[in-house]
């Protein structure tokens, strides 16, 4: 782990710093990183919703996860529990857009990844014919 310097001068310990370039630079987008990453890793969930044919079931995660997400998002930026540099500063009810983002973005890749490996074959399609009995 290397030390890094923040804008505001504090140091901060970065994992994987010490790779001696040898990966990307992705801060090379400055302010847009951060919506750039989102951007992208969205159209990966898109495709895997699309494929699985998945668009109500991510809705529904994504409208059950949402409030609690956005509570613990609001709660620990504000207590600075983590910040964000690399982001636009364009904030909604409080909270960077880029996390607004990212909260829609991880349940839909999670639910568009677990309805492709359905739809392959590899995840049952019925849950239920799993054991789960006590004491095994």
């Amino acid at each position: 782990m290397s030390a890094a310097l923040r804008p505001d001068g504090e140091q901060v310990f970065v994992p994987g710093a010490d790779t001696c370039g040898m990966l990307p630079d992705v801060t090379a987008l400055g302010p847009y990183t951060y919506l750039a990453t989102e951007v992208l890793w969205g159209a990966v969930a898109l495709a895997l919703l699309t494929y699985a044919g998945a668009f109500r079931a991510a809705a529904r995660t994504v409208a059950v996860l949402y409030p609690f997400a956005y509570l613990w998002d609001w709660y620990t930026l504000s207590v600075g529990v983590f910040s964000i540099p690399m982001r636009t500063g364009v904030e909604l009810a409080g909270i960077p857009i880029e996390e607004h983002i990212f909260m829609l973005v991880v349940p839909a890749m999670v639910v568009g990844t677990h309805e492709s490996l359905r739809k392959l074959g590899v995840v049952d399609e019925d849950v239920s014919a799993v054991d789960s009995s006590p004491g095994d």
